[in-house]
């Protein structure tokens, strides 16, 4: 099979370049990686999680993994003007750092090549302890092959204690002719520490195909409080799959921001548990989907203790022949009393064509909780675009606004107003190209 080929080619790939002068708990990793994938297939719509997106369009053995020649520095996103409003920002492209700044003694921020070196025990004990915990229920190839091929991406550890107030930013972008990035991020605030986190990943070109396979831990200890926004805005030539977790202990708190703008299709599988009393996690994620995007999501909250909260807010907005799946879950395992978790998605379709498929649920295995969750798909209300024209906006315009309004309130939780003011100019961006079409 032409998978088999490609997987072949990878290991090859991957030999030739630094990965064999990793730890050996590293290379172990890997080699288990290694031998599951042969028996592995492209998912396939038989299975649950995959029901309804098919990712038969994808052909696996276009993509390769990116070499040092595929790394061009000017077409790196321009750096934020006021890098000093920052605590550390990594510009990264194809996994590679090309750039970084900022240097605080309390903390170590790394890409993930430098941490393997420098902080190997921390990654040991860190790395993938929070995906093994809450395994997906059907481990696809895409999670294998994260796993044997990772390279790339980043480490913040916020040590005990620790409070940063500026924000960390990442930058990840893809570049080169069908390349395959494997990147992952790892964050761990450790007790009474507090940090924020911005990511943001996209293509160089319009033009080439991506394959993205990632991974994100997150590890907030008792007490401690972690923003963490990621948007995603890929080219709509690339294939994007994330699995992601987050352990938050006592009485933290974690505000979890994901926008959904690029891409070709996304299928995102995230989960927060809440494995101690007092603990709380927001989840909050917005997509734009335009002409023939398909972007998935599922969502689980998990509650392991008694006296933890949770609240998640997805909202879509849909043009074309775009369409998205949303399925979230709250779970309260037996014994975890006085639980309160909400989960609520919306979704605003511009166009007859898209389709928006939301499925939540419950598993609810104890009695003193308070769970519940809504969901909405309709159009535009014609009386909100009649009154703003009314007062002089064109219907372009009466719906950009009708589009901004109804993003607000997950835009005005993001705790900065420079990522509010790009997520929202992205976001008009993208409605602009879709009026134009």
């Amino acid at each position: 099979m032409k998978e088999r080929q490609f997987l072949s080619l990878l290991d090859h790939t991957a030999s030739s370049l630094s990965f064999q002068n990793e730890p050996s708990w590293m290379s172990d990793r890997r080699a288990s990686a290694l031998e599951q994938l042969p028996e592995l297939d492209l998912p396939g719509t038989n299975l649950e999680d995959w029901r309804r997106t098919d990712v038969r369009g994808l052909s696996i053995d276009q993509f390769c993994l990116p070499m040092p020649e595929d790394v061009d520095p000017s077409l790196s996103p321009n750096q934020p003007e006021n890098t000093e409003l920052l605590a550390g920002l990594m510009m990264q492209q194809n996994g590679v750092t090309l750039d970084q700044i900022g240097e605080l003694d309390s903390v170590y921020f790394a890409d993930f090549q430098t941490a393997l070196k420098e902080k190997p025990d921390l990654l040991q004990e860190y790395m993938g302890q929070a995906i093994r915990r809450n395994p997906s229920k059907d481990r696809s190839i895409f999670d294998v092959m994260q796993s044997a091929f990772l390279q790339g991406g980043y480490v913040l550890y916020i040590p005990t204690g620790v409070v940063v107030e500026k924000p960390f930013q990442v930058f990840k972008t893809l570049n080169g002719s069908s390349v395959a990035d494997f990147s992952n991020t790892l964050i761990i605030a450790e007790d009474n520490s507090q940090a924020t986190v911005l990511e943001l990943q996209g293509s160089a070109r319009e033009n080439q195909a991506g394959l993205h396979c990632g991974a994100v831990e997150i590890f907030v200890g008792s007490n401690a409080h972690l923003n963490f926004v990621q948007i995603q805005d890929f080219n709509q030539q690339t294939w994007n799959f994330s699995t992601q977790r987050a352990l938050i202990q006592q009485s933290a708190n974690l505000r979890w921001i994901t926008a959904c703008l690029g891409s070709r299709l996304s299928k995102i599988d995230q989960l927060a548990e809440l494995s101690e009393s007092g603990a709380n996690v927001d989840m909050l994620g917005l997509a734009f989907a335009q002409k023939r995007q398909h972007l998935d999501v599922h969502t689980y909250q998990k509650h392991s203790a008694a006296h933890t909260t949770s609240d998640l807010l997805y909202q879509n907005v849909l043009t074309d022949r775009s369409r998205t799946v949303w399925r979230g879950m709250i779970e309260v395992v037996k014994g975890a009393q006085e639980i309160d978790a909400y989960q609520k998605n919306e979704n605003l379709l511009l166009d007859k064509r898209a389709r928006a498929d939301t499925i939540p649920g419950l598993e609810i295995l104890a009695d003193e909780v308070r769970c519940t969750h809504g969901a909405t798909a309709g159009p535009v209300d014609p009386e909100q675009v009649y009154y703003l024209m009314s007062r002089g906006l064109s219907p372009e315009w009466a719906e950009r606004t009708v589009v901004e309004g109804f993003f607000e309130p997950i835009l005005q939780r993001i705790p900065s107003i420079d990522l509010r003011q790009r997520l929202t100019e992205s976001v008009q961006n993208k409605l602009a190209m879709a009026h134009k079409t």
